[in-house]
């Protein structure tokens, strides 16, 4: 799954990518740069670390897939 975040910062919007049955972890940041992670829990990790949901223009959305990211998780 792919969760698409309108950065204040960039008229690019971020990207994070989900997907369990490829085993694709990655985001790509407002700047276009991105990281690739092992695993879900290394991504949910990540953006805590780097993001919260104030750095976007719908803090909901940040919240909504922060949810769902930890749901899938069990955390």
């Amino acid at each position: 799954m792919d969760y698409y975040l309108k950065s204040r910062q960039s008229a690019s919007p971020c990207v994070v990518t989900n997907d369990e049955d490829s085993g694709i972890y990655c985001i790509r940041k407002e700047d276009t740069s991105g990281e690739v992670f092992n695993s879900k829990q290394e991504l949910i990790k990540w953006i805590e670390d780097n993001w919260e949901a104030s750095d976007f223009e719908e803090p909901g959305l940040y919240s909504k897939m922060m949810k769902s990211l930890q749901t899938e998780c069990n955390i």
